[in-house]
């Protein structure tokens, strides 16, 4: 400001007691100025020349608070994203360990469950044909002349130029075949022998051309193969301890 600025006032009288001057300063002489208010006394401050309030600076703790608010949450945030990633993976991991196991588990119990299968066909197999040879040799020793019917089956498979035919069977089956059978044998010219190795309830056919055996035995292992069993046929001593048994049921009825 120069002193161009200035309004030519005359300077106070020697001596002048109470002259205005002595008070106060002319606003003609003031750049800018603000009025006092009692918000001074809090530490606000004013802004020179605008008459509007300044800013309050911000306190170095709650900046540090701030800053530490800000990081705590920036952390919280990377740790949830992280923890969902990892509980992803191990939901997918285990998810995969689980499938694999049962996997195992049902294969496991697949192949237990084919070897129960198994077993437990092979048991009825068994059962049912135990049960059959039981039948067959009540059969054989109720029913003899069954065996006349299996000569003639027999002689029947043959080729009708098949020539000298024999028929062998047990001695004690030989008149009722020679009986059950006669048409065939005659017809085909059939001689029929008794052996004492052949025995009851089949017969062996030999021929030109081919042979059969219908032995008992024979048949009966035919007729296991065929179930998947090795079931053997009982020896002659069975056969004989159950043709006693049979005459000894029937004295008892005749008693």
């Amino acid at each position: 400001m120069t002193s161009s600025n200035f309004k030519n006032v005359p300077p106070p009288k020697d001596g002048a007691k109470g002259s205005v001057y002595s008070r106060f300063i002319p606003r003609e002489e003031l750049s800018s100025f603000a009025s006092w208010n009692p918000d001074c006394l809090s530490g606000s401050t004013t802004r020179s020349g605008t008459g509007a309030p300044a800013e309050d600076p911000v306190p170095a703790a709650e900046v540090h608070a701030q800053q530490l608010m800000a990081a705590r949450q920036g952390g919280y945030q990377d740790g949830y994203r992280d923890g969902m990633a990892a509980l992803e993976g191990f939901k997918q991991g285990f998810a995969t360990q689980i499938t694999a196991q049962i996997g195992r588990l049902m294969e496991s119990h697949g192949v237990q469950l084919d070897a129960l299968q198994q077993q437990l066909a092979q048991t009825v197999a068994q059962c049912a044909l135990s049960l059959a040879r039981e039948v067959v040799r009540s059969e054989l020793a109720l029913r003899p002349e069954l065996v006349a019917t299996v000569a003639q089956e027999a002689v029947d498979t043959l080729l009708l130029s098949a020539r000298h035919i024999t028929v062998r069977v047990h001695p004690d089956d030989q008149p009722l075949v020679a009986e059950g059978a006669a048409d065939v044998l005659q017809a085909r010219s059939v001689r029929l022998i008794g052996d004492a190795t052949i025995g009851r309830g089949g017969c062996l056919i030999e021929s030109d051309i081919a042979s059969i055996d219908g032995t008992v035995p024979t048949r009966w292992r035919r007729a296991a193969a065929s179930l998947g069993s090795d079931m053997p046929w009982p020896g002659a001593d069975d056969l004989t301890g159950t043709n006693a048994a049979s005459q000894d049921d029937d004295a008892e009825d005749a008693l």
